[in-house]
C-alpha cells in the first residue's frame, strides 16, 4: 500500500509538471498579424455603419467626420420600424429565401444523386451541359427570364422572384462530388432489401449528406437573401419587394437619410449573421466533406 501511494504521488508530480511553452515561429506571428489586420479592415465599414446609425441625422454628414457623436441615439431604428415597410420586406425576404433554399436542396440533391448513381445514355453530356450553366453570367438571362415570367403572369409576384433562382448548377456539382464518395455497398444492400432509388436517396443518401446539404442550404439562403438584381427587375410593388430592393427604393425616393439607411441595412443583414454564427461549424464540416476549397 505504501509503495502504491508513493507511486501515485510520483506519477501526479510527473503529470503535474508543466512543459515549457514553445515560442511561436516568426512566420506564424507574421501570419497572425496579417490576419488580424485584414479582420480589422473588414470590420471597419461595419463599425462605421453601426456608428452612423446611432448618430443624430445632422451629424452623419458633418465635416470633419467624427467617430463619437455628441449624443448616441436610436431614433433611426425607431423611425425605420415605425415606417412599416421593413417588416413587409423582411417577411418577403424570409419567404423567398426559405422557399429558394428548400426547393433548391430538393432539386439539386435529386439531380446530383441521379447523375452520381444512375447509368443512362447521354449522362456525361447532360452533366456537362449542367456544368456549362456555371459559366453563364446571370445578367445574360435577365431578358429571357423576364419574358418567361411575363408569359406566366408572375411578374411582380413572390413566385416570380423564387422560380428563376432555383437553377443552381454549382450546387448540383458539389452534391454530386459527395455522392460519388459514398460507399456503393450501402446502395447494393438496400437494393437487396427491395428499396427503390427514391427510397435509397431519402433513407441513405440524404442522412449521410446532412452536413453537405446544410452547407449548400446556408450558401443558397445567403445568396437568395442578398440577391438584388433579379428581384429589382421583376418587382415594382413595394409590398412584394425584398430588403435589398427596398434599400435602393428608400435611397432613391426619400433622399439619402444616412442614419436610417444604415439602420435599415444593419437590421436587414442581422439574420444572415445569426444564421452563420449558429451553423458555422456545420458549414465548415460540409465544405470539408465535399472537397470544395477557396
Amino acid at each position: 500500500m505504501a509503495l502504491a501511494a508513493q507511486d501515485t504521488r510520483v506519477s501526479r508530480a510527473a503529470g503535474g509538471a508543466r512543459r515549457p511553452r514553445r515560442m511561436p515561429s516568426p512566420g506564424r506571428v507574421l501570419a497572425t498579424g496579417v490576419a488580424m489586420f485584414l479582420a480589422a479592415i473588414w470590420l471597419l465599414p461595419l463599425l462605421w455603419a453601426l456608428d452612423t446609425s446611432l448618430k443624430p441625422e445632422a451629424e452623419t454628414t458633418a465635416i470633419p467626420l467624427r467617430w463619437i457623436p455628441s449624443d448616441f441615439t436610436g431614433d433611426a431604428y425607431g423611425k425605420v420600424l415605425e415606417a412599416g415597410d421593413l417588416i413587409v420586406w423582411f417577411v418577403n425576404s424570409t419567404i423567398v429565401s426559405v422557399s429558394v433554399t428548400l426547393l433548391t436542396l430538393l432539386l439539386c440533391s435529386l439531380a446530383a444523386f441521379g447523375f452520381s448513381r444512375t447509368r443512362f445514355r447521354g449522362r456525361d453530356l447532360t452533366f456537362a451541359l449542367v456544368l456549362a450553366g456555371i459559366m453563364v453570367p446571370p445578367q445574360v438571362l435577365i431578358i429571357p427570364l423576364f419574358s418567361e415570367m411575363q408569359s406566366l403572369h408572375l411578374v411582380d409576384t413572390l413566385p416570380g422572384i423564387i422560380l428563376p433562382q432555383l437553377v443552381a448548377p454549382a450546387m448540383v456539382f458539389i452534391l454530386k462530388k459527395f455522392y460519388d464518395a459514398m460507399p456503393v455497398e450501402l446502395e447494393e444492400a438496400a437494393r437487396v432489401d427491395g428499396a427503390s432509388r427514391l427510397r435509397i436517396w431519402w433513407n441513405i443518401a440524404v442522412p449521410l449528406s446532412r452536413n453537405a446539404l446544410l452547407a449548400v442550404a446556408i450558401f443558397t439562403f445567403i445568396h437568395a437573401w442578398n440577391n438584388f438584381l433579379w428581384p429589382f427587375v421583376v418587382t415594382t410593388d413595394p409590398d412584394n419587394m425584398t430588403i435589398p430592393v427596398g434599400l435602393a427604393t428608400v435611397q432613391s425616393s426619400y433622399g439619402v437619410i444616412y442614419a436610417q439607411l444604415m439602420a435599415l441595412a444593419l437590421l436587414g443583414g442581422l439574420p444572415l449573421l445569426v444564421v452563420f454564427v449558429l451553423f458555422q461549424r456545420q458549414v465548415v464540416r460540409g465544405v470539408a466533406q465535399t472537397g470544395l476549397k477557396g
